[in-house]
């Protein structure tokens, strides 16, 4: 009888300690800081130059005749929104749709006058673990004109965070990162043989950890069975690339249903280069992907066999 007790004491201690786990990764949440909008804005200040003072006029120059200057031609593209753009004196965006591998894909081609626009958001402006909001009410909360669910590095504990030039997680998950640069550049680094803070010091914008990396140099850095070890082959699937610094791409897939497949990493990596980024990186896929533009969700978030958008940890947005 003692022997099938405690056969029944440790069936139900086990049992405990695994719920207790679950909740503990996937469901409770824990804030580490509130009010974590700050902006670490001081790599983009402008140099202080010296300047030399302007000769005083002699008292006899002759003053130039005026010159009446020849008016610039008129840009066709309007300020402000139309359904598939966006455009004021810093910021332009583009969006498109084209079906690849049968799935339908979703690009935004963004160009930005400096990467201060290319930012990023906690879900209820909370760093933490499991605090969670969909992208699209992040975004709207942070007024983005154009947003794409980030890394979810709220599931995970380990994994550089950095965001909009403040650190916030150092502890790697020795997987590639992608670091976005005060000068416009992105790079793939190796958080392995990276310190988080050595990337902060050189003055990096944004650190997202999700991955892999799919492009360096033009080139596709993934192969045909390399896949995220929790995702299945063919997936909704949310991507950020360079094409040059200035010029960005963001990439959204659907997948899961019968209008959509899906894309593999290799897919999605042969989809960017065909549109010319020279550095892309995956983020988080699956029901995570979704794209927000002005306010409205522009691809079918799949979640659970259902059309709807997923709860997320943050967001990486343009505005």
């Amino acid at each position: 009888m003692k022997k099938h007790l405690w056969t029944i004491v440790y069936g139900l201690l086990l049992t405990a300690f695994t719920a207790y786990i679950a909740l503990d990764t996937f469901v409770l949440s824990s804030a580490y800081q509130t009010g974590a909008t700050e902006m670490n804005t001081a790599m983009f200040a402008p140099a202080e130059t010296a300047v030399t003072p302007a000769p005083a006029p002699e008292a006899t120059a002759t003053p130039e005749p005026e010159v009446t200057p020849t008016p610039e031609p008129e840009d066709p593209v309007p300020l402000g929104w139309t359904e598939h753009s966006y455009r004021d004196e810093n910021i332009r965006i583009e969006l498109t749709e084209r079906t690849e591998y049968n799935t339908h894909i979703y690009i935004a081609d963004i160009r930005i006058s400096s990467v201060e626009y290319l930012k990023a958001a906690f879900a209820r402006d909370t760093y933490g673990k499991n605090v969670r909001g969909l992208t699209s009410d992040i975004a709207e909360a942070h007024n983005a004109i154009l947003a794409v669910n980030c890394d979810y590095y709220g599931a995970q504990e380990k994994g550089f965070v950095l965001r909009n030039g403040v650190l916030y997680r150092k502890i790697t998950n020795k997987k590639d990162v992608l670091c976005v640069w005060p000068d416009g550049r992105m790079t793939i680094e190796d958080s392995y043989a990276r310190k988080a803070d050595e990337l902060a010091a050189e003055g990096a914008w944004q650190i997202f950890c999700f991955g892999p990396g799919l492009i360096e140099d033009g080139q596709v850095i993934v192969g045909t069975r390399d896949e995220v070890r929790v995702s299945a082959k063919s997936n909704p699937r949310t991507a950020i690339g360079m094409i040059e610094p200035g010029h960005y791409i963001f990439a959204v897939s659907d997948g899961r249903t019968d209008a959509s497949e899906g894309l593999s990493l290799y897919e999605l990596a042969t989809v960017l280069q065909s549109l010319g980024v020279t550095v892309a990186y995956n983020l988080d896929g699956g029901g995570s992907s979704t794209m927000v533009f002005n306010g409205a969700v522009v691809n079918r978030p799949t979640s659970y066999g259902n059309i709807r958008e997923r709860v997320v940890s943050d967001i990486v947005y343009i505005g």
